[in-house]
């Protein structure tokens, strides 16, 4: 196996808790948060995840970084779009900015005043960030094919 390959691998884990926590939380734990208009089942679950998945994010974007530094799509051929390779890291990084702009919100506005009655906006959130994760994982499994 060649460096890329191991790095791949670490990527698919990190992803596969990103992802998953956050499947897990939109379709097991944010339905029964809404339907008890029980705000605290949202916040335990983000403090037990917050550790593990900020941590699984930080190595997807190293990892993704360097792959597609290993595919030659670097900073300066960035939103260039010109490949199928260039039209998916542009893509994943406009979602990530996506992603983050969501946390930014949720722990500046929603998060310290959580409660019954802003519980949707939560809701819009974590559905949000959830299939930009989704979509992420998609984008990333075609590049195996060459892209988009």
């Amino acid at each position: 196996m060649t460096l890329h390959h191991y790095v791949l691998i670490i990527h698919l884990l990190a992803a596969t808790i990103w992802v998953g926590g956050h499947l897990l939380l939109a379709i097991c734990y944010l339905p029964t948060a809404l339907k008890k208009k029980d705000p605290h089942i949202i916040l335990n679950f983000e403090k037990r995840f917050e550790k593990l998945g900020m941590s699984s994010l930080a190595l997807l974007i190293i990892t993704g970084i360097w792959m597609a530094y290993d595919f030659g799509v670097t900073a300066e051929t960035w939103f260039r779009f010109s490949s199928g390779f260039e039209k998916v890291v542009s893509i994943k990084l406009i979602l990530l900015l996506c992603t983050f702009i969501c946390a930014v919100i949720a722990q500046l506005y929603i998060i310290p005043k959580l409660n019954i009655y802003n519980i949707k906006n939560m809701a819009v959130i974590i559905l949000t960030v959830t299939s930009i994760g989704v979509a992420m994982l998609i984008l990333g499994s075609t590049l195996r094919y060459g892209g988009i």
